[in-house]
């Protein structure tokens, strides 16, 4: 073979490698691009075609329908829509409006025959136990049955489930009546191991929002208000389950100081509960009840599908808002979900009013109160809503504390529950110094100049000095004078008397009626209806304010995804967390009761 007809292959050079390399690769990440863009597209195109059948699909409800309460899930003020959620098995918290409304409109349906109430260990306040357990009462007067079984009855389980025609609990359950205890944690301990100072100024002998800062236990004072608001909320609750199963008051509280409803056997012997069975012989009685041939199927309907049915019929342009106020309240701008803050609740607020087809609001108040300068602000705009001439009627909820009840004094009407937690009307300030903290765990010293002698105030990182804490005084009591003030223009009291049931005292919604603090004992039905009676309309819809955030801003929210991981990493250590995180986080005077108030 001829050498010369064989072509010799030139070697590559290195700059057409790079180039060869650096081509292929933009080639490559080019395609991969649209094909993984593709994909994204057509995966977002079904997740909307998934929300959007979820959204869309008008529920029906069937003939001989029963409307089931399963309380397995936390009960909260508002519903949360979750979109394809029994798709992936995620299911959210209840909200009690969506509870209260599908109780109310099942009183009138002719497709539901009954309520089954599958009574767990009810995550709820005695306030929102108490709204629940009143609706159902209302309920009954249909003439409509409601049965209740649980495996085991926690103490707010019961209490929603007494009200039922059978309350039934597994053979081998137990029930927790044992009437209501305060817990209240102190950091005083902690705060000193971790060499925090904390310095309080505060007005109001029963100011109790500082104490877990600055002692170990509770004080005199303290003590006494606990002991008269613990028992004011088991008299309500042993009242209601006294007449619900017709047993004397005193036999009860008997039966509670000496636990005898933990055993099944004897709850039973007791009359607390009507059967002991299992949730499959419940099924057959509900089944019995309905008319409804053994191997045939229950039409089972629950709240959040049921709720979607329930639609406002109304054609009137007339409108009551009601304008949710739940949390902590802060100064600024804020996420609604995560407190009230007096900026974006000003906005809100600002659109009920200013909206002429709203005649009136209900301000639902559920908090214990925070930032006094904040409260103001949202105390001003309820008297600019006034001034425009709507009338406001405040619905209480678990809390409208301090701050809570600042921006509800100013309302036309104010009603509670019989164990909403209100007053305190005090308030306080709270510096912390972490500047040993720093040096003694840490190692870090601090040094630096000022061109004036107190322009390190409220730093955080030095103690307040004779002068610093008389101006911090001074402040608190001209705070507490134009908070009584403003509930004496409220309550149309005088200064003397408000302060006379002020100091920083906690009442019950029951006990705060006496002393002129709350008009009325009742639901948020209540407070809608009262509201439209002073508008002098009777042909209304319900606006609801704020608008709430959807389900994809809520799990995209990474501040909600950090505390979510962090409670489930802390459990029961997060309320310490939390505590240090109150004192760390307080600036300025507060208007704020305990918050660490557990009542169990």
């Amino acid at each position: 073979m001829n050498d010369s007809n064989v072509k010799t292959k030139k070697p590559e050079t290195r700059a057409r490698k790079f180039w060869r390399i650096v081509f292929g690769s933009m080639l490559g990440f080019f395609f991969s691009t649209i094909l993984v863009s593709f994909l994204y597209l057509f995966m977002m195109i079904g997740m909307i075609a998934g929300i959007a059948k979820s959204t869309d699909d008008t529920v029906v409800v069937k003939d001989n329908s029963i409307l089931k309460i399963d309380f397995s899930q936390p009960v909260q003020e508002r519903a949360m829509e979750i979109p394809f959620g029994n798709m992936y098995g995620y299911t959210a918290p209840m909200g009690l409006d969506n509870i209260l409304s599908a109780i109310k409109s099942a009183a009138t349906d002719p497709k539901i025959k009954g309520i089954y109430l599958a009574s767990a260990n009810v995550s709820a306040s005695p306030a929102t136990s108490k709204e629940i357990h009143d609706a159902l009462v209302d309920f009954k007067k249909s003439g409509k049955f409601v049965y209740a079984y649980a495996d085991s009855y926690s103490q707010n389980g019961y209490y929603i489930a007494s009200v039922a025609d059978k309350v039934m609990m597994n053979p081998t359950g137990n029930m927790l009546l044992k009437g209501y205890a305060t817990q209240i944690m102190f950091y005083k301990g902690l705060l000193d191991k971790l060499d925090i100072d904390v310095q309080v100024i505060r007005h109001g002998q029963f100011k109790s929002a500082v104490e877990p800062y600055i002692l170990d236990k509770m004080s005199e004072a303290n003590s006494k208000q606990m002991t008269a608001l613990i028992n004011s909320l088991w008299d309500n609750y042993s009242g209601d389950v006294s007449k619900s199963r017709k047993i004397s008051l005193d036999e009860l509280n008997r039966i509670t100081d000496n636990l005898l409803a933990f055993s099944p056997d004897s709850a039973l012997k007791l009359k607390l509960i009507d059967q002991l069975v299992y949730a499959g012989d419940v099924e057959k009685m509900l089944k019995n009840k309905m008319g409804i041939a053994e191997d045939g199927k229950l039409n089972f309907v629950s709240v959040g599908k049921y709720a979607k049915s329930v639609r406002d019929n109304s054609k009137s342009q007339n409108k009551i808002a009601v304008v949710y106020a739940v949390g902590e309240i802060s100064d600024g701008k804020g996420d609604s979900e995560r407190g009230i803050f007096s900026d974006s609740f000003v906005k809100e607020f600002r659109k009920a009013y200013q909206d002429k087809n709203v005649k009136a609001i209900v301000l639902r108040v559920n908090s214990p109160g925070g930032s006094a300068l904040a409260s103001e602000v949202i105390w001003r705009e309820i008297e600019q809503a006034k001034k425009a001439g709507k009338k406001v009627v405040t619905s209480m909820g678990d809390y409208a504390a301090s701050g809570g009840y600042y921006i509800s004094c100013n309302s036309d009407y104010i009603i509670a529950q019989p164990n909403t937690l209100t007053g305190s009307i005090g308030v306080f300030g709270m510096i912390p110094s972490v500047q040993k903290a720093l040096k003694n765990k840490l190692g870090i010293t601090i040094d630096g100049v000022s061109s004036n002698k107190h322009a390190g105030f409220l730093t955080g990182y030095q103690p307040l000095d004779a002068m610093e804490l008389d101006v911090m005084q001074q402040m608190v009591e001209e705070t507490y004078s134009l908070f009584t003030k403003r509930v004496a223009n409220g309550r149309k009291m005088t200064v003397t008397a408000v302060d006379s049931i002020g100091q920083g005292r906690v009442w019950s919604g029951k006990d705060a009626i006496g002393i002129g603090l709350v008009d009325e004992l009742g639901s948020l039905d209540d407070a809608i209806a009262k509201a439209a009676k002073l508008a002098n309309v009777s042909d209304y819809k319900i606006a609801y304010y704020p608008h709430q955030k959807s389900f994809f801003e809520m799990i995209f929210n990474k501040e909600d995804e950090a505390d979510q991981m962090l409670r489930a990493k802390l459990g029961d250590l997060y309320n310490m967390y939390q505590g240090v995180q109150t004192v760390l986080n307080s600036t300025g005077v507060q208007a704020r009761m305990p918050m660490e108030i557990h009542i169990q």
